[in-house]
Order: C-alpha cells, then structure tokens, then sequence
C-alpha cells in the first residue's frame, strides 16, 4: 500500500528528486575536475533531503553548502540575488545570518529548487571549489532530476 501523505501536508521535493540532484551535482563536479564538492539538499521546510561530502571535501563544507541553501530558503531568493543584497544591505544579512544560527551564506552555490510552476521545492547549497562552480553544478543536479533553479538572475 502506498504511503499517504498526512492531510495538509505536500511531499514536494521527493528523496528520489534529491538523491538524484546530489549525484548528479557531485558527478558534473568530477566532470569539470573541480575541488571535492559538499551537497546539501533541502526539502521545503528547510529540512535536510540529502546530504553528501566527497572524499577529500575540507573542513566546513557541509555547514557551507547548508548556509548557502538554507539562506535562499530563509528570503526565497537564489544566492546571486543574496550576494546583491548583502552588498547594498550588509547589516540585515548579518542579521538573517545571526537569526539562522549562521546558516545564511549569501553567495553563488545556493540555488532555490522549483517545479514547472515556479513553486519552490527546497534548495540546493554545494562548496568545496569556488563559487561561481559550485553553482554550476548545483544547476546541473537541478536539471537532472527535471526541475528547475533559480540562482537569483534572470534565467
């Protein structure tokens, strides 16, 4: 028997879509020779789908990858639109910082997951190399598993 949903409650981001997300964001990472990569993949409560940290990864990246997702799902913004705004605004983001407990790194590599829609799913944080690649591969894990990122600039 199929497992239901308790009323009221949405799946969106399915474990299926996020196991897929965090392989293929890992597997475009090793395509372009980049730096061991983190993925952090979060379901739409901000909550932890997938995690994953390949071998070598340094210090931190799981806590980075899950600030840069966990911050464009704290404002619903992708993370180039966060970086704008942490240079115009500096004090409010280090105020959003402080109120998550840290979990707000405004820069590329956190990516807002979306469906066909435009609804939001979750979020997809990734580092380890710099972060213009990460966010490359963060789009590409989004992609794979046929929806759709929003990195915070016009598509």
């Amino acid at each position: 028997m199929p497992h239901a949903a308790p009323a009221g409650f949405q799946h969106g981001l399915t474990l299926d879509a996020a196991r897929t997300i965090a392989d293929a964001t890992l597997a475009k990472g090793r395509e372009l020779g980049l730096a061991p990569l983190t993925v952090v993949v979060l379901d739409q409560a901000a909550v932890p789908k997938a995690v994953l940290r390949e071998d070598g990864a340094s210090l931190a990246r799981v806590e980075i990858a899950w600030g840069k997702a966990n911050g464009v799902m704290a404002m619903g913004l992708g993370g180039r639109e966060l970086l704008r705004r942490s240079t115009a605004m500096a004090g409010f983001v280090n105020a959003l910082s402080d109120l998550t407990g840290g979990r707000a790194v405004p820069v590329p590599g956190g990516v807002l997951v979306k469906d066909a829609d435009g609804a939001v799913l979750g979020a997809v944080g990734v580092s380890g190399d710099a972060s213009d690649k990460d966010e490359v591969c963060a789009v590409a894990g989004i992609r794979a598993a046929g929806l759709a990122p929003d990195t915070g600039d016009p598509a």
